[in-house]
């Protein structure tokens, strides 16, 4: 694990299946895949738009799509808690209080019809049991804390009257409202220049260590994961492709879907890079999907084992942090050693 590995996982997934449901198709949204967060570490979950990041972070949250049935399976636990187990009144006194997330779009957590500060308070007192008193001043003490300038002004603001950077610290400073254990960052950074993007990322990065909490990075951006993740999970079409340190994987991916993320980001691992080198064709149809690995069809390395068998993740290398691989081909064609 990490250098927090002492701690032992706080949130942990394991052998996720998530299936949605419309009245027209059913999708695999979730396929087998896990991950675990412990205390004072950031997990960066990587992959593109679709690959089932989100799905597989809040799915056991109980933050799905609206419009959808859901099939979960498998195992989630929350400091050792049962969460798939629970009713859904405790689930939802963990979701506001255990757990805080970053939405992309901060609109879709704060209410436009209700001043800024009101909101973070109301959190405050629900979850943290702050009085009405305390909870005014924790509101104004995250805004500050949240990088957001005149904070008493700030407080009585609507959600409209603020710029995106200043939305996206509001939405920070509510996260933290209820004083949560794990932190989760859903796309941050996303829709704001790069100026405001380095700022929220430097946020994030001071609350994790200054509170010690858990944060999952949930992101296709490998600059972001660069700057904030001890480790990384690397998620394709619903399935964990490689997972390890932050160093193993960024520096000496393994997987061919890893290394093709890390081609496509321009001048990321060498001064010298001389441009960038898109993955050929598309992610599979989830709804369709075929047996074997699901990055087959889009894999140069291809051979005919690949598109039966799934293949398992494997340890490579020796390091104190597990870095876990699926891809037998590239171990045995580059005779990477691998371990039990």
């Amino acid at each position: 694990m990490s250098r927090h590995s002492q701690n032992g996982p706080i949130y942990e997934v394991e052998g996720l299946v998530i299936d949605l449901y419309t009245p027209t198709v059913s999708v695999r949204a979730v396929d087998g895949a896990g991950f675990y967060v412990a205390p004072g570490e950031t997990l960066a979950i990587v992959g593109e738009s679709g690959s089932g990041k989100t799905v597989m972070t809040l799915g056991p949250l109980g933050l799905l799509p609206e419009g959808v049935a859901v099939d979960l399976r498998g195992t989630a636990r929350a400091d050792g808690k049962d969460i798939l187990s629970m009713s859904p009144t405790d689930l939802s006194r963990l979701r506001g209080g255990f757990f805080g997330v970053i939405f992309q779009d901060p609109m879709s957590a704060l209410n436009p019809m209700l001043k800024i500060g009101p909101q973070l308070a109301e959190q405050a007192r629900r979850f943290a049991g702050l009085s009405a008193t305390e909870a005014r001043k924790e509101a104004v003490s995250l805004l500050a804390r949240s990088g957001i300038p005149d904070p008493e002004d700030r407080y009585d603001r609507y959600p409209h009257e603020l710029s995106g950077g200043m939305l996206q610290r509001a939405m920070i400073a509510l996260a933290l409202a209820a004083r949560p254990r794990v932190l989760i960052a859903d796309e941050p950074t996303t829709a704001l220049d790069a100026t405001v993007q380095a700022q929220i990322l430097a946020l994030i990065r001071q609350i994790q260590k200054e509170d010690g909490i858990a944060v999952i990075l949930i992101t296709h951006d490998i600059g972001a994961v660069s700057v904030l993740a001890d480790r990384v999970a690397v998620l394709y079409a619903g399935q964990v492709a490689e997972e390890g340190s932050a160093i193993d994987v960024l520096t000496a991916p393994v997987h061919p879907y890893t290394r093709g993320l890390l081609a496509s980001v321009p001048d990321f691992r060498s001064d010298n890079a001389t441009g960038t080198k898109e993955i050929p064709g598309i992610p599979p149809n989830q709804a369709q999907l075929e047996p074997g690995c699901r990055f087959a069809d889009r894999c140069e390395l291809v051979q005919p084992q690949c598109r039966t068998h799934r293949p398992p993740l494997v340890k490579v290398g020796a390091g104190s942090v597990p870095h876990r691989v699926a891809c037998p081909v590239v171990i045995a064609a580059e005779g990477i050693v691998t371990h039990d």
